[in-house]
């Protein structure tokens, strides 16, 4: 009679542990997708950003067309690389857009009247508290998987994770080229 209530006992602790790893998968991957949503906030308003600072500069650059194209076709890239929730992808969309508009500010140094525009120097100073604000949700999104992959892979929480097919999740990582590594730089 003891023995079954050590059984009954035990049983009862695992499956308390079992239910316990399982909540905490579940707040750990709510928590990553609510930091994916933070950077989709911050991203969206950066791809709102951008057409008035190319409308900006049209009007100053008129003969840029070529520059202003491309930064165009990125964000258009950035856009749907977002949505495809993949973050490697997005990253590397994302990191090509920043290219193109390190290649925009480059031109419009070109520009006296474009760099004292008040409209133009707002534009800027919103994309760039933007980039702050995207980097912090990277930062908010890759803690949040962080945790959620440690929980993964420790013993005895693995159990839990491959039973319920809590798969790991990927970081927002920046591209492996040095040049991708480097801050957009906006002088005026």
């Amino acid at each position: 009679m003891i023995g079954l209530w050590i059984i009954l006992g035990i049983a009862a602790l695992i499956l308390i542990w079992a239910i316990a790893t399982y909540n905490r998968f579940i707040i750990l991957k709510t928590r990553a997708e609510e930091a994916w949503a933070d950077i989709d906030v911050q991203l969206k308003r950066r791809y709102d950003l951008i057409p008035n600072i190319i409308e900006t500069v049209k009007g100053y650059a008129a003969h840029e067309k070529g520059v202003l194209e491309e930064v165009t076709k990125a964000r258009t890239a950035a856009m749907a690389a977002e949505q495809s929730g993949d973050p490697a992808r997005a990253a590397q969309a994302e990191n090509a857009l920043s290219g193109t508009l390190k290649t925009l500010f480059a031109v419009a140094e070109n520009y006296p009247d474009l760099k004292a525009n008040a409209n133009f120097l707002e534009l800027q100073r919103e994309l760039s508290d933007t980039e702050n604000k995207i980097q912090s949700a990277r930062r908010f999104y890759n803690t949040n998987v962080r945790d959620f992959n440690i929980k993964t892979k420790t013993f005895p929480s693995t159990v839990i994770a491959h039973l319920f097919h809590f798969d790991k999740q990927e970081f927002f990582t920046l591209a492996d080229a040095p040049q991708e590594r480097e801050n957009i730089s906006v002088r005026f």
